[in-house]
């Protein structure tokens, strides 16, 4: 059978037009007023198309758009909403200068609404308000990712509270995306070979406020069944699907972002599934413009800009030398390079045969600016991949850490959103960089803020039962079970929520350590709590489901049931009733296994109070004001061990502090040392976990440099990058001639602060010249192993050169008391490095 396809629009009257352009922006997305209009439309049909308005607009009828077509009132609040959208996409933007190179950001998943489901958690989430906030601010970023026709699972328990996943199709006909076409009208589609396939694929674009986002998607006839499927599942397959999909995120994004007439400057790899990229821009560049690998791979180091999620080493995306030969064997034709240099590129250590191809060393290598997502992340990733800067210390590796945060005009309550709209006033919205604005939390009445909380928290407990009872009715539970469902938790009581991925390191099952004192907490009739839970396990993570399927048979308990329970289907939708109802925000993973998190920093900002282990972003946010630690910063190689002493430490929290400090009431009967952390949590989170402060940091520190590089290395014929290649040959070529052969000093063992000792030096330094190296004292507190901690850098001063010596002298002032050493290093200098961090350039006295 032949079936020809075509596609119907809704007739929408021309009064009504602004709802299909909005419906299409998912700035409707964190503008409530917008959201509201679709409500109003036709509130049935907002809820039948899954809070999805370009279905809803397909789905109400004729009638009712006429109707509303002659509503005065609706069209007074449509005209309100959009002239409010027009002046956003027109108005002033914090990012003032051009446009015409753009930075491109990467990622495997985007979570930016419930009516586009290509995420799978966390990742996504913060890629999504990354693009937000970008909007917001008005930089000149556009995102590149892929279009999952299946996108992430569904999860369903059956009877057994076992948990099962199934694969919806998405409709992207009747989603807020575009496909991409030319003048003609035909599909704009890019082209990459896939081992021995050739594999075509389309652009579709999602509007996010005044940038765009853009998807690859390869299930079109062009393409036979299995490549057709590159694109079907997020973290689907096996390992053979995972490198196609990366292939074409990395190369195949390049080509789109080429094929679409966009230029991308600069680059942003989101975690290292697009690394792959940094190979093809490398490419174009010996294509087009005749350089050289080494010089193509100059201009790409200074315009790469790499964030890293993963703190451990077996989370990192690895690939077996048999599949990089199957889909690179020929693609480095284009590189001119050999295969051994092509596969070093990806290798912690060349030289061992059993290393398989990781994309985050590939990215390390190939990227100038690389960050972790917190502090404490930061410290890890450094220590992690120390072994590619072997010769450095811990603290010069170079991987910085820009702390994640969160778009607040998302992830406020609608309710909290327009509470601290009357009180902050309208440079909240126009103004996203004034962090200090958050310092107005302390101008709403205990009782305001007090009465907002309680009735999101009569939200949450009201959309939980309906969500709770339309999960026992899809298991089948009898009619008596799903009474229980329609009437469990109270609208009163201390609410607890838990909502992650449930991976074992998360220990989503902490508090059922010890049942018999869990079920005291949950039975306390004059102090009482109660729990959420809510998560999806990966569907190959049994001891994940495992803790699932623990937590529930738990809930069924007749003694707690109508206390706890455990929501399916975890999705964005969910999140944001808990992290706007709950009133503690419970997260329990192994440090220091949280990369940063930021579901707390949600919550936070709703008034939420976190109870943390110090990991991730709590471990720099945490203080007694503002929520609860779980230990002190420990980490423990014995897990049982582990697991008791934190679940003790939970529970005494509990008993002893968070269930008192809330039902301590005044007079009034309202809980003011508790209202006093939540006005602290949400001016102290709100200030330093905001996604604006996070674009700013990445702005000042990575996107501005990187695109002032790019300005720098392609002018006059690359001249930049052609030189730098040209030092940096040298360096290799002639580095290891380079000999430290004296250092002298002259001072008393016990010196006195203030006073100085002079250090000099002789090196030889063969071939190069004193202006290509910078030789560098070392110094500052030894510990007891003989280890240079906190330590300061003098750089020396050449004072004569002949027969291939450097005479180098510095004075070193004593300024702290105690034991203290130094050393003499000399590293790589020139004016064009962004660092002088080379892997192997660096030699110690």
């Amino acid at each position: 059978m032949k079936i020809i396809p075509f596609n119907v629009k809704p007739c929408i009257p021309e009064k009504l037009m602004p709802l299909t352009e909005l419906a299409n922006n998912l700035w409707t997305t964190w503008n409530y007023e917008a959201t509201n209009l679709f409500l109003r439309l036709d509130y049935d049909s907002w809820i039948a198309s899954n809070q999805n308005p370009v279905k809803m607009l397909g789905l109400v009828s004729q009638k009712k758009l006429e109707q509303m077509a002659m509503d005065d009132s609706y069209l007074a609040a449509l005209e309100t909403v959009y002239g409010k959208f027009t002046r956003y996409m027109t108005g002033e933007r914090w990012y003032k200068d051009s446009h015409s190179n753009v930075i491109a950001y990467f990622s495997m998943e985007y979570g930016l609404d419930i009516s586009l489901p290509i995420y799978s958690g966390g990742l996504g989430v913060l890629s999504g308000d990354h693009l937000k906030t970008c909007s917001d601010l008005g930089l000149p970023v556009v995102g590149i990712g892929l279009l999952y026709r299946q996108g992430y699972f569904h999860q369903y328990f059956n009877r057994d509270g076992f948990q099962q996943e199934s694969y919806p199709e998405n409709d992207w006909y009747t989603m807020p995306v575009t496909r991409r076409t030319d003048e003609k009208g035909n599909p704009i589609v890019i082209k990459i070979t896939l081992g021995s396939s050739a594999v075509t694929a389309q652009i579709w674009e999602v509007k996010i406020g005044r940038n765009s986002l853009y998807l690859l998607d390869t299930n079109i006839p062009e393409n036979n069944p299995e490549d057709r499927n590159i694109t079907a599942t997020l973290y689907g397959g096996g390992r053979e699907t995972r490198i196609k999909q990366e292939i074409l995120l990395g190369i195949g994004g390049i080509r789109a972002l080429r094929a679409l007439g966009i230029n991308p400057a600069v680059t942003h790899m989101n975690e290292g599934h697009s690394a792959f990229l940094a190979l093809e821009r490398i490419r174009e560049l010996i294509e087009q413009h005749k350089l050289t690998f080494d010089e193509a791979r100059q201009l790409v180091w200074v315009t790469n800009v790499f964030t890293t999620h993963t703190p451990v080493p077996a989370g990192n995306e690895r690939f077996p030398m048999e599949l990089m030969e199957k889909y690179f064997k020929n693609y480095i034709k284009g590189l001119n390079i050999t295969w051994d240099e092509f596969i070093s590129l990806g290798l912690e250590n060349p030289f061992d045969s059993h290393e398989q191809f990781c994309l985050t060393i590939l990215a390390l290598k190939l990227s100038a600016y690389n960050n972790g997502v917190s502090r404490l992340h930061g410290r890890v990733s450094r220590k992690m991949w120390c072994s590619i800067w072997e010769e450095l210390p811990d603290e010069e590796i170079p991987i910085s850490h820009i702390t994640n945060g969160v778009h607040p005009k998302t992830w406020l309550a609608p309710a909290m959103s327009n509470l601290l709209d009357k009180y902050f006033g309208p440079r909240f919205i126009d103004e996203p960089t004034n962090l200090d604005i958050w310092d107005r939390i302390e101008r709403i009445s205990d009782e305001e803020l007090w009465r907002t909380h309680e009735i999101r928290r009569e939200e949450l407990v009201v959309y939980a039962r309906e969500r709770l009872k339309n999960q026992f009715i899809r298991q089948g539970k009898p009619d008596s079970e799903i009474a229980v469902a329609e009437d469990v938790l109270s609208p009163y009581y201390l609410t607890i929520s838990f909502a992650r991925r449930f991976a074992t390191y998360k220990r989503g099952n902490l508090l059922l350590k010890d049942p018999d004192r869990l079920i005291q907490l949950l039975s306390n009739k004059e102090h009482p709590i109660q729990l959420i839970f809510a998560g999806k396990a990966h569907p190959d993570d049994m001891p994940g489901k495992e803790m699932i399927k623990e937590i529930i048979h738990f809930a069924s308990d007749p003694q707690v049931r109508s206390k706890i329970i455990f929501l399916e289907n975890y999705d964005l939708s969910l999140a944001h009733y808990l992290i706007s109802g709950s009133d503690i925000w419970l997260n329990t993973p192994r440090r220091p296994l949280e990369a940063s998190g930021t579901s707390g920093m949600k919550a936070a900002i709703n008034g939420v109070l976190n109870v943390s282990v110090l990991d991730g972003w709590w471990d720099e946010a945490y203080n007694p004001d503002i929520g609860w630690a779980i230990g002190k910063g420990e980490e423990y190689e014995n897990h049982d061990l582990h697991d008791e002493i934190e679940s003790k430490a939970l529970y005494d929290l509990l008993e002893r502090e968070i269930i008192p400090l809330f039902y301590s009431r005044g007079r009034d009967n309202l809980p003011h040392a508790w209202i006093k952390r939540m006005k602290a949590s949400i001016k102290q989170i709100g200030h330093r976990f905001c996604s604006p402060r996070m674009l700013v940091e990445y702005s000042e520190s990575f996107y501005f440099p990187a695109l002032s590089n790019y300005l720098k290395y392609t002018e006059n014929d690359y001249k930049n990058a052609k030189e730098l290649s040209k030092y940096l040959s040298s360096l290799f070529k002639y580095w290891k001639n380079i000999k430290i052969k004296t250092v002298h000093t002259q001072f008393d063992k016990i010196l006195t602060v203030g006073e100085k000792f002079t250090v000099n030096a002789k090196i030889t330094l063969g071939e190069l010249k004193p202006e290509d190296v910078k030789a560098e004292i070392y110094y500052g507190h030894l510990s007891s192993t003989g280890i240079i901690e906190e330590a300061q850098k003098l750089e020396m001063n050449c004072t004569g050169f002949s027969n291939q010596v450097g005479e180098y002298s510095v004075e070193v002032p004593c300024t702290f008391p105690g034991r203290l050493g130094f050393s003499l290093r000399v590293i790589p200098n020139h004016p064009l490095l962004v660092h002088p961090f080379i892997p192997g350039q660096v030699i110690w006295s």
